[in-house]
């Protein structure tokens, strides 16, 4: 929506927030930057964006944030994450895969809990504010915990029930109970704006096809995203093409589980046929370049399934596989790891940031409500210091984002139009309070492991 295109009422006049003076990096379609721009917030959405000195007079704000000398832009979108395993980060460090799994798994059901969930939680919750993150798609255990501390924290989060058929769950619910439980979970959500219901299938590895098939019946009855690991690496190509005599993608296929509500984490080991039909079912795919590469998992076919018309955002996995929820790190991998091929123009630096902004909003299937800085849109936006040696001089602010920038440059961060962090101060968590609930868990894990 154009700024003109806005009803009379909504332009103008009293405001909950302006901020101003930064350069604006809209990500729309246009790729527009605004030099000295302004970004007008009222109820929770952006009501305008564009020059500051004549947003400036238009409105009347209740809170400002001078953005002079910042970098202002959409906030991060993280598509592929399991938040809790904050508690669990470094105890599963140079595995493959299969190792890593049988490494993390048994600690798991030792250690979750909704209470450490929820402290793992907010330890991630900070980590990814900080780090200039506003929403993430969280795949794990305990998920109604995991929602009150990101709702207390005015944290935009999605997440549901998972599915995952291994003994002794950490909470202790069997599969057989699990459908019935995530039915009742799905009927009793309130829509929000910006978010939406997802229901979490692991993978085709720990689920059987009749499982896989009810889940994604399930979620398309209540238009939920279904968001499921597939094609990790050749080692879970081979185990389930032992167990079930087609690859992952492929058995996806044939069951049905693919379509424009499926998001796929990770699609590393794609065949050329595969990534045809990601394209032709409009499956999205969650790019997680920094796990990948340190799991030994490869290098995903980014640049074939952008070619071929494939929706591709970017996440983190957890932070036992990448050790950190650093988003914009992620972006700097994204924009690196696939040149390796010999062409510096397989992913380039706009490209990385849209991956992890609004083509992650488009994964999710949220592109209309968020991942861009326009009118009618929610209010997520970080405000990114640029006062500091590596960040200067400064040519093109895609570059900037791109190859030079780190999380400890992103300033402030809002979500819903709600100043979560200004001037790096976390202004909803007690951070202090924060460290020493991570740190407790994480020593009670330890006692807990005796696998």
């Amino acid at each position: 929506m154009h700024p003109t295109d806005l009803p009379a009422q909504d332009r103008g006049g009293a405001i909950d927030l302006l901020v101003h003076g930064g350069e604006v990096l809209t990500v729309d379609a246009a790729g527009t930057v605004v030099p000295d721009g302004a970004v007008a917030v009222r109820g929770g959405r952006v009501v305008e964006v564009g020059p500051a000195d004549r947003l400036r007079d238009a409105y009347e704000a209740a809170e400002e944030i001078d953005a002079r000398g910042c970098l202002v832009l959409p906030g991060l979108i993280n598509t592929h994450t399991h938040l809790a395993m904050t508690l669990l980060r470094g105890i599963a460090d140079d595995f493959t895969l299969q190792g890593f799994l049988a490494r993390v798994i048994p600690r798991e059901a030792a250690l979750l809990s909704p209470e450490t969930v929820s402290a793992g939680l907010r330890g991630a919750i900070a980590e990814s504010v900080r780090g200039g993150v506003t929403t993430a798609l969280d795949m794990y255990w305990f998920h109604e915990a995991a929602e009150a501390a990101a709702r207390a924290a005015g944290w935009r989060l999605l997440t549901g029930p998972t599915f995952m058929d291994v003994p002794e769950p950490p909470d202790g619910r069997p599969y057989a109970e699990r459908l019935g439980w995530a039915a009742d979970d799905l009927k009793g959500r309130t829509p929000v704006p910006g978010g939406r219901p997802v229901l979490f299938a692991h993978s085709a590895y720990t689920l059987v096809p009749e499982q896989l098939t009810a889940i994604t019946a399930l979620a398309r009855e209540h238009g939920a995203l279904l968001h499921i690991h597939a094609a990790e690496n050749a080692g879970e190509v081979a185990m389930v093409t032992e167990q079930h005599g087609m690859r992952p993608v492929e058995l996806l296929d044939a069951l049905g589980v693919l379509g424009p509500d499926t998001l796929l984490a990770h699609a590393v080991d794609l065949t050329d046929a595969e990534i045809a039909t990601l394209a032709r079912t409009g499956t999205s795919v969650a790019h997680c370049p920094v796990s990948n590469l340190k799991l030994g998992c490869g290098i995903a076919r980014v640049p074939d399934l952008l070619d071929a018309g494939v929706t591709v955002g970017l996440g983190t996995d957890g932070a036992v596989s990448s050790n950190t929820l650093d988003l914009l790190g992620a972006v700097k991998v994204a924009a690196l790891v696939h040149k390796a091929g010999g062409d510096p123009t397989a992913v380039g630096a706009e490209q990385a940031v849209r991956m992890a902004t609004i083509e992650s909003a488009r994964a999710l299937g949220l592109g209309d409500q968020l991942g861009s800085l326009e009118a009618g849109k929610r209010a997520d936006l970080i405000v990114l210091d640029l006062a500091a040696p590596h960040l200067t001089p400064r040519h093109d602010p895609w570059s900037t984002l791109a190859y030079a920038a780190a999380a400890a440059d992103v300033r402030d961060t809002v979500v819903d139009g709600r100043v979560l962090m200004r001037d790096r101060a976390l202004l909803t968590l007690d951070e202090q309070a924060v460290l020493r609930e991570l740190s407790s868990a994480a020593t009670a894990h330890e006692k807990a492991n005796t696998v």
